[in-house]
Order: C-alpha cells, then structure tokens, then sequence
C-alpha cells in the first residue's frame, strides 16, 4: 500500500511542481513530512541540504532518498522517482510537439508570462519553509555563508570546493 501511495504523492508533485525542484519543495514537506510523517522536519531539511550538493535535480534527488526512507526499499526509491519524473517526461513530450507551432501565439506567450512569478513565488516559499526552529541561525552560521559567498562570488572558488571547506569549516565550529 505504501509504494502505490508514493507513486501518488510523487506523481502529484512531479505534475504540479512548476518552477523546477525548488519550488516542489513546499509541496514535498506537505505531502512526506505533515500529511504522511514518513520522515520528521529535520530530516527533510537535511535532506533539502545533501540534495543540494549532490549531482542532478533536487526534487530527483529527495524523491529517491525520501522513497527509500518511506519504504525501507530500494523499490520505494524507484517507485519515486519514477512517478516524480513521469509527468515531466509525459509533458515535455506533448509540448515538444506543438511549441513549435504555437510558440507565437500571445496566448502562450501571456501563459508563460504569468507562469514566471508564480515559479519565483514557490521558490520564494520553499526558503521561507526552511526557515524554522529546528534551523536556527546563529553567528557560527553567518560567518560560514559569508566565507562561502565570498570565496564562491569574488574569489570563483569552485562551488565543490566551496561546499568542502564550509563543512570542514562547520565541523570545526560546531564539534
């Protein structure tokens, strides 16, 4: 029962997550954390930070991660992120198709055009869920973004780097 109601909530975010990974984020805290509980709120914000830092998409990245804590399975991990990317790939196909042919059309330039603030909303959003009481900011912290935003902006140290040295750094402060 658990892998068919993963495979609803994922396809549910996957169809609905407009804006990229960030701003499904929202929507995967309500459905995984509030309405289900299959993991606790810190869990999804380490899980919102280690997504960041690995290779590929966020919403990938926590759908497998989460599916595999939902289920205990490697199954609850395919499960998915197999529903997460089938809308995506369902409608990427279809679009494809007429974009071509309607890419002129001032109905779809007016959808697209109300479709950009919308997505900045959600991502908006998802900073302002990451900002809770499990996820307190103290000066240790601040002192790390500003080090990073420093080495990453005017040093161009790379972002790998970058997010080594901050958990060297966090690491260090925080033992």
């Amino acid at each position: 029962m658990i892998y068919l109601q993963l495979f609803w909530v994922y396809i549910k975010i996957g169809l609905f997550g407009f804006g990229g990974g960030y701003a499904m984020l929202s929507l995967i805290q309500e459905q995984v954390v509030n309405r289900y509980g299959w993991i606790t709120s810190q869990e999804f914000t380490d899980i919102v930070a280690i997504s960041q830092m690995t290779p590929g998409p966020i919403g990938i990245n926590s759908a497998t991660y989460i599916g595999y804590a939902a289920t205990g399975s490697v199954w609850g991990s395919v499960i998915a992120t197999f529903a997460v990317c089938l809308p995506s790939f369902i409608l990427v196909l279809i679009i494809s198709y007429y974009f071509a042919r309607m890419k002129n059309n001032k109905y779809v330039t007016a959808a697209f055009l109300g479709l950009r603030p919308a997505s900045v909303g959600l991502i908006a959003a998802a900073a302002l869920m990451l900002m809770n009481h499990e996820n307190f900011i103290d000066y240790k912290s601040i002192l790390i973004f500003i080090a990073a935003f420093t080495l990453t902006y005017y040093y161009k140290v790379h972002p790998i780097l970058t997010i080594a040295l901050a958990g060297v750094a966090g690491a260090l402060l925080y033992a």
